[in-house]
């Protein structure tokens, strides 16, 4: 390797936040249907689901409940089998409003005549099955994978990424996965490189978890072929090294420029659990109805790693657990870094959310804001090679213009620099509310 390929893989910015994987070695357990469950129609980035039931409707395990004719969205199906009890709104973490469909349990869990494996014999075919699955992106993005698994310039694809990264705080619901279903992952890659004819995929692993290292390279070890590679690349045990554009420079050198997507440099990113989701659709025909979660954090009685359907209330996840030992100061849904504060515990578990996180008072001690000092900390820890400080200003002054030529809108809201600033301002915050005004200014243009 050239001085110059060692100086384009060093990733710049980040934080040595806590680890804190307490559920690391907890196996998951499964938590029984529960008595209802509530399905937002928007659980994926794009348009929201339109409901394709009605109130007194019976449905069954893995029968489609909202859908969408728009490209950039994925069908919602149903975890149990009842009837339809209501039509709701809810507000979800973030301020989106969305329709919802609650499904009271019949307790039988009867299987919709939908759920065969389905036929894959083309490209095509194969885009079509992934977009029929209901699968997004499972760690956190929610963005459709029959979207992604199609780029416009498909010819320059030539690596795909597994993400195991997983480097937030708490959450280990990615680890089980490898260290449970390392065979279903591997499937899943070995699909994913016959039908895109990708002579690379690289399974990106933090430095911190050997055991799932090891299990991966033995698993990977005998299924590269000739003129193809399955690598498990070890990566520092650095936040945010799980963020895409971060992944892709460490595993390959390229850099994402503002604006870009990873098929504009020639690579796909798949979060791990998804990879092993569509091996396990491919070979069973049941769409994405449950998901693994990690459920954590001081308040909670017994944490662990629970399979949930998708739509159960966080309260019976909670209650699941133990309950509470301790009075709840903060519930995340997702992890400490970039997780979202929840209201209550009455909402649903979505499709890409892979954490409740729980704290009692003594663990959310929230000091007042001062004044910036100008250490730089956060221009430091900035993985994107922003400045926040000069960004906080330019929102202040309602200067448009200089937020976009500061490139607000590449910030991905990591949290690097609210974790690093030593006088606990609200940067994240500030950051998220520029690029808000940046958007409400582009409206009326893109209306001319």
């Amino acid at each position: 390797m050239t001085i110059k390929q060692w100086l384009r893989k060093q990733i710049r910015g980040g934080v040595h936040a806590p680890h804190l994987k307490n559920t690391a070695d907890c196996e998951t357990v499964i938590m029984p249907p529960p008595e209802k469950i509530i399905l937002a129609m928007s659980q994926h980035l794009g348009a929201p689901c339109i409901p394709v039931v009605k109130v007194g409707d019976t449905v069954k395990v893995g029968q489609i409940v909202g859908d969408s004719d728009m490209a950039v969205s994925a069908p919602i199906h149903s975890g149990v089998s009842g009837k339809v009890t209501a039509m709701t709104e809810l507000l979800l973490p973030g301020g989106i409003k969305t329709a919802a469909v609650v499904i009271e349990s019949d307790g039988l869990q009867s299987i919709h005549e939908s759920v065969t494996p389905p036929v894959v014999e083309s490209f095509q075919d194969f885009v079509k099955a992934v977009r029929t699955s209901g699968l997004v992106g499972l760690g956190g993005a929610g963005f459709p994978t029959h979207i992604k698994l199609n780029p416009t310039n498909f010819d320059v694809i030539d690596t795909v990424i597994i993400n195991a990264a997983e480097c937030e705080p708490y959450i280990t619901a990615d680890y089980r996965e490898c260290m449970e279903n390392s065979w279903d992952i591997v499937s899943g890659v070995l699909t994913v490189m016959e039908f895109l004819d990708t002579k690379r995929v690289i399974i990106a692993v933090e430095r911190n978890k050997p055991k799932a290292i090891k299990e991966l390279k033995h698993i990977a070890a005998g299924v590269s072929r000739s003129g193809h590679e399955v690598i498990v690349k070890a990566l520092p045990a650095r936040y945010p090294q799980g963020a895409e554009k971060v992944l892709i420079q460490a595993c390959t050198g390229r850099r994402v420029p503002p604006g870009k997507l990873p098929a504009d440099v020639g690579c796909i990113v798949m979060n791990v659990t998804s990879i092993a989701f569509l091996s396990r659709y491919l070979k069973t025909g049941m769409p994405l109805v449950d998901k693994r979660l990690t459920v954590d954090g001081s308040a909670i009685a017994y944490p662990k790693n629970v399979r949930v359907i998708i739509g159960t209330p966080i309260h019976d996840v909670i209650a699941f657990c133990g309950g509470t030992r301790y009075k709840t100061r903060k519930m995340l849904m997702g992890g400490p870094m970039m997780g979202l504060a929840l209201m209550d515990d009455k909402l649903p578990i979505l499709k890409h959310n892979n954490a409740i996180l729980a704290f009692s008072e003594d663990d959310v001690k929230i000091s007042p804001p001062s004044t910036c000092i100008r250490c730089g900390r956060c221009v430091a820890a900035c993985p994107m090679k922003l400045i926040p400080v000069s960004i906080e200003s330019a929102y202040k002054n309602k200067d448009i213009e200089t937020l976009d030529k500061l490139g607000v809108m590449t910030c991905m809201e990591c949290g690097c620099c609210s974790f690093s600033c030593p006088a606990s301002r609200q940067i994240v915050q500030t950051m998220r509310m520029a690029k808000n005004e940046v958007r409400a200014a582009a409206k009326p243009a893109a209306i001319k």
